[in-house]
Parts: C-alpha cells; structure tokens; sequence
C-alpha cells in the first residue's frame, strides 16, 4: 500500500506533467489521479430570438480569444514551411518517469548537440520499479530533448528529437 508521501508525490509529478490521467493498480490496492481541467471552447455567436416568451443567448467568444485563435493559427502557418530541424523523434515506449541520468549524481545520458549511435542509451523510463533503458535507435545528432528530468511521460510521446546523419 502506498503511503500518504507517496501519493503526494505522485500527485505533485501528476501537476508538472503534460499527463491529464493516471492510474494504478496493484495488490489489490487502486488509485485514480485526474487534473481539473478547464478546457476553453468556441462557440458560434447565436441571434437572440424569443422563445415562449423568454430570450435565450448564447455568450459570444470574446475578442481576444479571436485574436489568439488566429495568431496561433499564422503561427502554425510559419512553422510547416520553416525545414525541420530533425527527422527522427525518439518516443517512450510506456507510461512512466523519465530520468536523464543513471543516477541523480552522474551526468545526463545525452545532452543538445551530442552525437548518438543506433545502440546509445539515452534515458531510462521507470515503470512500476523496472528501470528501461531507452536506446537512440538511429544514429545522428540530438536536436531536442522535449521532456524534464522525473517528469511522466505517456506511451508513445516524443522524448527526442534527432538529426539522423
């Protein structure tokens, strides 16, 4: 069974995460995390029109959220026709905790601009106690590391992005 600090843990990794859910079971124990979330969604702007004697409205989208909308959406625009700074993203084959380095005190696996090889370990993913040694896959040159050291990741999200040679 878990403690109280533990799943204040998993609680406080769960807040810094792009994760919206988790779950465990285990033992015949289980726990459900869930972020509140308040998701913004455009709606159409309606005409008030009588109905039965009362006026139903719908609220409009505020302005800046127009503005926002469409700066992301030029933004978007100005992305896919930039080149890609890689080819190849390297992704987490399960749901777990990202680590960097083999231990707190010993430097990253890999940082921004080291070269790696096919067989190069470049993280590990902790799931359920099992530590999984990540490997490039490919070889060529780490453009980006996307994720933060202890932060969980989700099966299938990118942790790297790499230039093959």
């Amino acid at each position: 069974m878990l403690s109280f600090n533990e799943i204040e843990q998993l609680i406080e990794k769960l807040d810094g995460s792009s994760i919206d859910e988790f779950s465990l079971e285990s033992n015949g124990m289980k726990i459900a995390l869930k972020k509140n979330r308040v998701d913004i969604i455009e709606q159409e702007v309606v005409q008030s029109r009588p109905v039965s004697n009362r006026t139903v409205t719908v609220p409009q989208v505020e302005e800046s959220q127009s503005v926002a909308q469409s700066e992301t959406k030029q933004d978007t625009k100005e992305e896919s026709t930039a080149p890609a700074s890689y080819d190849h993203e390297i992704v987490s084959p399960m749901v777990g905790t990202f680590y960097s380095a083999p231990s707190p005190e010993k430097p990253p696996f890999v940082q921004q601009g080291d070269s790696v090889d096919k067989n190069t370990v470049v993280c590990i993913v902790e799931a359920m106690k099992l530590f999984n040694e990540i490997e490039a896959e490919v070889s060529g040159t780490v453009t980006e590391i996307l994720v933060e050291n202890g932060e969980l990741v989700e099966y299938g999200q990118p942790l790297f992005r790499i230039k093959t040679k």
